[in-house]
């Protein structure tokens, strides 16, 4: 089976982009207010996500623009279904939980970019609590459980922002604390 899908036409590009579908999907349905739905797709089109990588890296397959478009695709797709959160949470006019969607796009971004800045440094950066699959389970819970889904009686979706919102915050802390840190034992050396 694995060698038949390797020898197939399919490409991590591919891969990638069926995600980028889901999540566009994902943020779709929130808007109409199906989040458990919303939650199958935006779990779906994240395991995408990470199998595009380990595809490309099995198959051989990856090319340099490949990787960057997956990560660009990425960020993007955080974006997409975020956005759609922060218009649920307006409509409602819960404008604490649409600013801690702001304070979590803007720091999810920061977590990637400082780990990327860092590498381009020298310094790896894998360090932090809110890894991006750490935000995918904090967020697909919160959808899944969200008001009106249908699983449970109870509101996930806003404590899940609010976690994702700290979460992010401090790992990008993290990442600049570790990077500095990392910075002075070169020059130290």
């Amino acid at each position: 089976m694995r060698e038949r899908l390797i020898e197939s036409r399919l490409t991590p590009n591919a891969i990638s982009l069926t995600g980028f579908a889901l999540n566009v999907a994902a943020a779709g349905l929130i808007v109409g207010r199906m989040f458990f739905l919303a939650g199958i797709a935006f779990i779906v089109g994240s395991i995408m996500d990470t199998l595009d990588g380990r595809y490309s890296r099995m198959s051989g397959k990856g090319t340099p623009f490949g990787a960057f478009l997956d990560s660009t695709l990425d960020r993007v797709e955080e974006g997409i279904v975020l956005t759609a959160v922060a218009a649920y949470f307006s409509s409602r006019g819960n404008d604490l939980a649409v600013a801690a969607v702001v304070v979590t796009v803007l720091m999810s971004l920061m977590v990637s970019y400082t780990r990327a800045r860092a590498e381009a440094l020298g310094v790896e950066c894998k360090v932090g609590l809110a890894t991006r699959p750490v935000r995918v389970v904090i967020l697909s819970a919160g959808l899944l459980f969200a008001k009106g889904a249908s699983l449970g009686d109870f509101e996930l979706l806003e404590p899940a922002i609010y976690a994702m919102a700290v979460l992010t915050t401090f790992t990008t802390l993290q990442r600049v604390l570790h990077v500095r840190r990392e910075l002075n034992k070169q020059f130290a050396a």
